[in-house]
């Protein structure tokens, strides 16, 4: 049987679905998981990074992550925030068939996994929390951003993790170049080779 790209975007079927225990939100889960999609045996090590540095997800409103993969952190919000509206944003539909099928396991029936197209424009956002797809390039990378980080609410914050030496003090950079005033770009932790950046509209 031939290998499956790593980022396959068809749904897999049953029989390549995989069990995975994981530990998200202070409790240990099972989870299912495929080929095809970032890091389909375990929680990444930058999403792990992030998820220990990240405070308390705000208890409502609406909340996203962005390059959501099989879940981990979209689960971790939906367990965290039970009366929050989760957007697990992602462009390949296997990965949010995974969200899908997860967030059911976790009886979570606020995880929203959708194409970017499916967020109503309307939508703003108390918090991001996101591993982003730095593999993409990097105009395709800020084009994301550019989108995405403009619907956060006054007073609301991004929290990025990115891999040190995947260019994260040059985006830290950028961020701040490209948002300029009414924005606050900071490096808050670095830990296991990853940076993580908070960015907070100000105004």
């Amino acid at each position: 049987m031939p290998q499956e790209h790593y980022f396959s975007s068809k749904p897999a079927d049953r029989a390549a679905l995989r069990t995975v225990p994981v530990r998200l939100a202070g409790r240990d889960v099972e989870v299912q998981t495929a080929g095809g999609v970032f890091s389909p045996d375990h929680v990444d090590l930058g999403t792990r990074v992030l998820l220990d540095e990240v405070p308390d997800a705000p208890s409502i409103g609406h909340l996203l992550d962005l390059g959501a993969g099989w879940g981990p952190i979209a689960l971790t919000l939906g367990l965290e925030s039970p009366e929050a509206t989760v957007w697990a944003v992602d462009v390949n539909e296997r990965a949010l068939d995974l969200v899908r099928r997860n967030a059911q396991r976790l009886h979570l029936e606020n995880v929203n996994a959708v194409d970017p197209s499916d967020v109503p424009d309307d939508v703003r956002f108390s918090v991001i929390w996101s591993n982003p797809p730095i593999r993409i390039g990097k105009a395709e990378l800020h084009a994301l951003l550019r989108h995405w980080l403009p619907r956060l609410e006054v007073g609301a914050t991004a929290w990025l993790v990115v891999q040190k030496n995947l260019g994260a003090d040059s985006l830290q950079r950028w961020l701040a170049d490209d948002l300029g005033a009414g924005w606050r770009v900071d490096r808050v932790s670095t830990s296991k080779g990853f940076r993580v950046l908070t960015v907070t509209r100000e105004t």
